[in-house]
């Protein structure tokens, strides 16, 4: 499928800091009274990928989630046969916060996977700078209709796969799999890290920031 961008953003945010906020990660971290421009990125993917872990991963605060228990009402509704070990879900979304520098602030959003809460998604595309899309290779087709929401919105995005500590499909294999255009970025994470996350919302703000450079470039063609 071919990937499409809206008008890339003014000034794309700078990278994500290198460490916790403070010498406690867990403790809360205040909102700087300096902070002006609060930039939005939504993480989005299938039921089970790794969206909660990653924003409570990379999050400087406590984050906000709404988990629920999932219950027997769910069974048939709810695809949770390829992950037996889950026993929560996300019903609304979870929310976290990272500050980039003085008056930069990111906040980040992630979307439930089941499809019967796929509506809440184009809510949250709304005012997003763009966004990541987490992939189980396990369950690669869980991954289409993301990719195919964010064409149709026209956002940038990136493709990061949640090995989950395994070793998986060759992202080469997991491109064609997926049939990402060439200029989307692919990488590798394991959601549970911080770095790792981190380093997946560096690979967003690079291109993000490509995408602002590209036309002073072929203007000075």
């Amino acid at each position: 499928m071919d990937s499409t961008t809206s008008d890339p953003p003014a000034a794309p945010p700078a990278a994500p800091p290198a460490g916790p906020a403070g010498p406690d990660a867990s403790a809360p971290a205040p909102l700087r009274g300096t902070a002006a421009d609060g930039l939005k990125i939504v993480i989005v993917g299938g039921f089970g990928v790794g969206k909660t872990t990653m924003v409570g991963s990379v999050s400087e605060i406590r984050p906000l989630s709404t988990e629920e228990v999932m219950t027997r009402a769910g069974e048939g509704v709810d695809e949770a046969d390829a992950v037996p070990a889950k026993t929560t879900t996300t019903v609304a979304f979870d929310f976290g916060r990272i500050t980039l520098n003085d008056r930069q602030v990111l906040y980040l959003f992630g979307a439930p996977g089941q499809q019967r809460f796929w509506f809440l998604w184009d809510q949250l595309f709304g005012g997003s700078l763009g966004a990541v899309v987490l992939v189980d290779t396990r369950r690669i087709e869980d991954s289409w209709y993301a990719i195919d929401r964010l064409e149709h919105h026209r956002m940038p995005f990136v493709v990061a796969v949640n090995r989950f500590g395994e070793r998986g499909p060759s992202l080469p294999k997991v491109r064609a799999a997926l049939d990402l255009d060439e200029h989307v970025p692919l990488v590798e994470c394991d959601a549970r890290l911080r770095e790792s996350s981190k380093n997946v919302l560096i690979e967003l703000v690079r291109h993000l920031t490509a995408l602002h450079e590209r036309p002073a470039r072929e203007d000075a063609r």
